[in-house]
């Protein structure tokens, strides 16, 4: 069984985090994958970084900038990770977006995935009815997972389309708006978390953008199973630094 469904299959809420590989510094990737998983962290999504980054916030956008001009590139990613499962055993997902896979190679990027232990993809910029036409058959031959987003702007309609597509988790965007750290979540957003819960879907869900901080985890989790912190994590390393990870992961699981 895939590693992410195994996980998904565990009595208790997940925290995934995400991170741009590259940043801060180039060989940072590793370090930082390391530092999660003895940190308690239950998957991580790696962010391949791209120069056009539409649907991430400003922390993420000049992260992803800066692991460019330190020379990240998708074969640097994959050699920083070809032993990576000799140390890390949780679920990995890389996330980015279509253009710098579709200039790899679709199936030659998701058949280094499967060498180097990559569990699933979260491609915000890759439609639904592209995937299923002309990419699902070179994903599961390859094991991956594909994770579609959903905003509470998405229909019922198109939720159930997702959900009937999917086979691991759906990422539920918590806000409309880019990646970001928030401080608290609002009524609204707390409306929409109730509203895809009682849809009864098939796959769990994990909320992302915008958490930030215990409190923000906290509340997500009351509706789905788990949640994603990135633009949080990412100015932590910014200011703090890999030595910091434990007590920054210690602080959003805090009881």
């Amino acid at each position: 069984m895939n590693r992410i469904n195994q996980k998904l299959q565990e009595d208790k809420k997940l925290l995934s985090i995400y991170f741009t590989a590259g940043y801060p510094s180039l060989e940072d990737t590793v370090p930082i994958l390391k530092e999660l998983k003895k940190s308690g962290v239950d998957m991580v999504e790696i962010g391949l970084p791209f120069s056009d980054p539409l649907a991430d916030g400003p922390t993420i956008q000049k992260s992803s900038t800066k692991a460019l001009q330190n020379g990240m590139t998708t074969q640097l990613l994959f050699k920083q990770l070809k032993d990576i499962r000799k140390e890390v055993s949780i679920p990995l997902l890389i996330m980015g977006y279509f253009n710098p896979i579709l200039q790899y190679g679709v199936e030659a990027f998701c058949a280094k995935c499967k060498e180097i232990g990559i569990d699933g993809l979260i491609l915000p910029d890759l439609p639904l009815a592209e995937y299923k036409e002309r990419y699902e058959s070179i994903f599961k031959m390859y094991g991956l997972k594909n994770i579609f987003l959903i905003t509470p702007q998405t229909s019922e309609k198109r939720i159930r389309e997702i959900d009937a597509s999917s086979n691991s988790f759906i990422y539920m965007v918590s806000s409309a708006s880019t990646t970001g750290a928030k401080t608290a979540v609002i009524d609204s957003q707390t409306d929409y978390f109730k509203r895809v819960e009682a849809m009864d879907l098939n796959n769990p869900q994990i909320v992302g953008f915008g958490i930030s901080n215990h409190e923000t985890y906290k509340t997500a989790i009351q509706y789905s199973k788990g949640a994603i912190i990135g633009s949080a994590f990412i100015k932590m390393l910014t200011t703090k630094g890999i030595k910091n990870i434990s007590s920054f992961i210690s602080d959003i699981k805090m009881p």
